[in-house]
């Protein structure tokens, strides 16, 4: 029997925020009715080469989108040409799928010079695409590729509300000699954090986690850690709580939907045959190391995300440890589906034998890469003259959050016997990062000049590799070569 599938992609959720008080639902219907990924990770903290990778399966250096920016390949021309035409949806239609999207796709789709509304990419069959970043109102769609306006009434406008009823309408109007596949990708819990008006009172005394790193300096890393006032102006935690407070309001929308779909696929019999995957593009920090809210840092709270998946196969109440990435999930919705993955251009690998090892052998990877493009403004932010050029999200009090030297390129290695992470800035400094997570889970300490510098040299190397690896090479299993000398970490 052919599967189904259904995933959701909401924008930038920290790994925490799946398993605390605003996604009691989704965890109940999903995570606890299948696997619970504790160690899933994005390839790169950033919407647009994040969500590439989703739709690819490969690391921003060969899908090459390399930030936001339509300079930076976000929805470019050379992604509609290259990486896009071959993104995993198009192997799903090929197969007969009933495709259908909804939400954000990527942050520069729509605009005149990525093709205007009309653009729709090859896979789909049912397309409601925002334009633009995220919005819950007062926003603009691609409806199979004829444009379509909204404005502030949220019965009518509310973007999380109009996915959900869109996709239930879907269902019921599919075809059922043909198998499915929606990607759902609701605003929640990305900026403006405009919540539903039967949600806007609820967490009022909700405030960001004080612990870890939370308001902690950050002494020994790259100067832009080094450069917020510690301890933090209260007008900064003001702004951040309130951030916080507003994330966890818009998650109930998100968490009502899956409630809805999970409903529907049981009313028209295809819940048992249905895999549903549930995880983020990038996670999100609020406070730690005195940066208030953002993403973009190679910590574990930026490269962290949720993932749950439950469908058939999958027993529940699994919890997995083994590492899984963002460039993961192509290459299992298509294992699933039947498709020969050796015919196909991924970095990625499926994780179906972790989950139901009853249906697939396999490997886990005991290291990886995460890589960023730092990203600056050419001239001084007027609001903070004294900062200088080459600055982005400066905010608030002047805390900048990007920088065009904030690319960095780290290995990340999590085994039995290793957890670890190396990163390396290109910049003047040549600065280098290394935390011992074992010992270090919140990564105060970096212990770059506590190593043996051969242990540094073998990490060097295999970043080095990663860094220009493609294919088969990205998915090569050799155990880290740095296991002997763990007294020097």
């Amino acid at each position: 029997m052919d599967q189904m599938f259904i995933t959701l992609l909401p924008v930038e959720v920290c790994c925490g925020l799946c398993s605390q008080t605003p996604m009691k639902k989704t965890k109940a219907l999903i995570g606890d009715a299948g696997a619970v990924f504790v160690n899933a990770f994005t390839v790169t903290p950033l919407c647009c080469p994040s969500r590439s990778s989703v739709l690819t399966g490969q690391y921003p250096h060969n899908h090459q989108v390399r930030n936001n920016s339509l300079a930076g390949s976000c929805s470019s021309a050379r992604w509609q040409k290259g990486p896009e035409a071959s993104a995993f949806p198009v192997h799903l239609s090929k197969q007969k799928y009933q495709t259908f999207f909804a939400g954000k796709y990527l942050n520069q789709y729509g605009r005149k010079e990525a093709g205007d509304v009309g653009h729709v990419p090859p896979g789909w069959d049912q397309w409601h695409a925002l334009v633009g970043n995220s919005r819950y109102l007062n926003y603009t769609l691609s409806v199979n590729g004829v444009e379509e306006k909204h404005g502030d009434r949220y019965e009518s406008d509310y973007l999380t509300d109009l996915i959900a009823n869109r996709s239930l309408r879907f269902l019921e109007d599919r075809s059922p000699r043909r198998p499915f596949f929606l990607l759902l990708c609701p605003p929640a819990p990305h900026s403006p954090w405009t919540p539903a008006p039967k949600y806007q009172k609820q967490f009022a005394d909700v405030k960001a986690p004080r612990g870890g790193s939370f308001d902690k300096p950050g002494k020994d890393k790259h100067w832009l850690l080094r450069q917020p006032e510690n301890p933090m102006a209260l007008s900064s935690l003001a702004f951040l709580d309130s951030a916080y407070r507003k994330r966890w309001q818009t998650l109930l929308s998100l968490d009502d939907l899956v409630e809805s779909l999970v409903n529907k696929l049981e009313s028209i019999k295809e819940l048992n045959n249905t895999y549903i995957f549930y995880t983020s593009d990038n996670g999100y920090h609020t406070g730690q190391f005195s940066l208030p809210i953002d993403k973009r840092q190679l910590y574990e709270f930026d490269i962290r995300v949720p993932l749950m998946v439950r469908g058939p196969g999958i027993k529940p109440q699994q919890t997995l440890q083994a590492p899984v990435l963002n460039i993961d999930l192509a290459p299992t919705i298509l294992d699933i589906s039947g498709t020969d993955l050796s015919s196909v251009d991924v970095d990625g690998q499926s994780f179906l034998s972790q989950m139901a090892p009853s249906l697939r052998n396999g490997t886990t990877r005991p290291f990886f890469l995460v890589e960023y493009n730092g990203e600056g403004h050419p001239t001084t932010d007027p609001a903070c003259p004294t900062l200088g050029p080459g600055l982005s999200q400066c905010f608030p009090d002047c805390v900048c959050e990007d920088a065009f030297n904030n690319t960095y390129a780290c290995v990340r290695t999590l085994d039995p016997q290793n957890d670890l992470q190396y990163c390396e800035f290109a910049d003047s400094e040549s600065f280098v990062e290394v935390y011992n997570l074992t010992s270090d889970p919140h990564q105060l300490e970096n212990i770059v000049k506590q190593v043996d510098p051969a242990v540094l040299q073998s990490m060097n190397q295999r970043l080095i590799k990663l860094q220009s690896c493609q294919g088969d090479s990205c998915r090569d299993n050799n155990p880290a070569p740095y296991k002997s000398k763990r007294k020097a970490l």
